[in-house]
């Protein structure tokens, strides 16, 4: 299979490294990390200058309309640098539901915003035991727990049980009467919230079909998450070849001891069969055949997932302890792919799903 790509989405990934290298260095993000919000409004905005934000926007609504590939390169780049700002949630998950299930009205009053960096939006939906309910007026109450971003939200898109037993997605304006976030730090430095809704004013933007629309969106997200992995893996791998030319025993570089090598190789292997697996992702993710979709999704997130647990723990075993410490960049790449591992569902999870699934009759969404 061919995964070579055009000279102009190489550009654009070289670009977003560039931006990395030179404004996202590592001591700004720690210094953004350990900022009370925990994000960027400037680095947004540089974002948004940079015309990443308006990737997965249609040129319709002043956006670019690009797809997942182009959108993985960006999440790849920006991979190394750990980026803290909510690019995921509202950059790819957000517009990617909103084009799906949202009026023309709702699309032309926050997309443009979306790709101008304006406004943040971001989904909040988990699971039935932390569901919200919509009552007969319009209102929502309930809970989500640990909505990515979800404290620099100025939109937050709802999931919510419908009298009619469906799902029914909702826009919800966070400091509103009825309308409580508590946001906080993750593992891996980035910032998430629990969300509690008492008779909170919301507007159904949704038709039917919220739920399709949803999942559609988060395999999206997914895909994007894949090549984000891929892009810490690739620094983790060079950090770990360059430590072992210069880390001397028994007066010769480590490198050049054959067991270590070995656990190199292997290392390798991962991340490349992890690089194939993300570009199929980004590949099938907006397929309409929904199990064919689901199935490719998961095989990805498994393969990604044992890659990530492989070359993160290998990598530190490599270094030795002193690795894990604050100031060195090793841990918090570390604590990323372990976060990225447990995202969107983790590595057994996903394998259940494939098994599942490919004992099932490929159907059309």
């Amino acid at each position: 299979m061919n995964f070579d790509f055009s000279e102009e989405q190489v550009a654009l990934q070289d670009t977003v490294r560039r931006f990395v290298a030179k404004d996202y260095t590592f001591e700004k993000r720690r210094a953004i990390r350990d900022a009370p919000a925990g994000w960027s409004r400037e680095v947004w905005q540089a974002l948004a200058d940079l015309g990443v934000l308006a990737l997965n926007v249609d040129e319709d609504y002043g956006g670019l309309g690009y797809g997942p590939l182009e959108t993985g390169l960006v999440m790849g780049a920006f991979g190394a640098g750990l980026l803290l700002e909510p690019y995921l949630a509202a950059a790819v998950i957000a517009p990617a539901l909103i084009r799906r299930v949202a009026s023309a009205d709702f699309q032309e009053q926050w997309l443009p915003n979306i790709a101008t960096g304006e406004s943040v939006v971001v989904l909040a939906h988990v699971d039935a035991r932390n569901e919200a309910v919509a009552e007969l007026d319009g209102s929502l109450s309930g809970r989500k727990a640990v909505v990515a971003h979800g404290g620099c939200a100025d939109l937050l898109l709802v999931s919510a049980q419908t009298a009619q037993g469906n799902t029914g997605l909702f826009a919800v304006m966070p400091g509103t009467e009825g309308v409580s976030l508590r946001d906080y730090p993750t593992l891996d430095g980035q910032r998430a919230a629990d969300l509690v809704l008492s008779n909170a004013p919301a507007t159904r933007i949704d038709a039917g079909g919220a739920q399709n629309a949803i999942d559609a969106a988060l395999g999206i997200g997914l895909a994007a998450l894949c090549a984000e992995a891929v892009g810490i893996m690739e620094a983790t791998v060079a950090a770990t070849t360059e430590y072992l030319k210069t880390r001397q025993q028994f007066g010769q570089p480590i490198g050049r001891f054959q067991a270590l090598q070995h656990r190199m190789a292997d290392m390798l292997m991962h991340l490349e069969q992890a690089r194939s697996m993300s570009y199929l992702a980004a590949m099938h993710c907006t397929s309409e055949d929904q199990a064919a979709r689901q199935r490719t999704l998961s095989a990805a997130k498994v393969t990604i997932g044992q890659a990530c647990r492989f070359i993160a723990q290998n990598a530190v075993q490599l270094h030795g302890g002193m690795v894990m410490t604050d100031e060195l960049i090793l841990s918090h790449w570390f604590k990323r792919l372990t976060a990225i591992e447990m995202t969107f569902g983790d590595t057994d999870t996903h394998l259940q799903r494939f098994a599942a699934l490919s004992s099932q009759p490929s159907h059309t969404a």
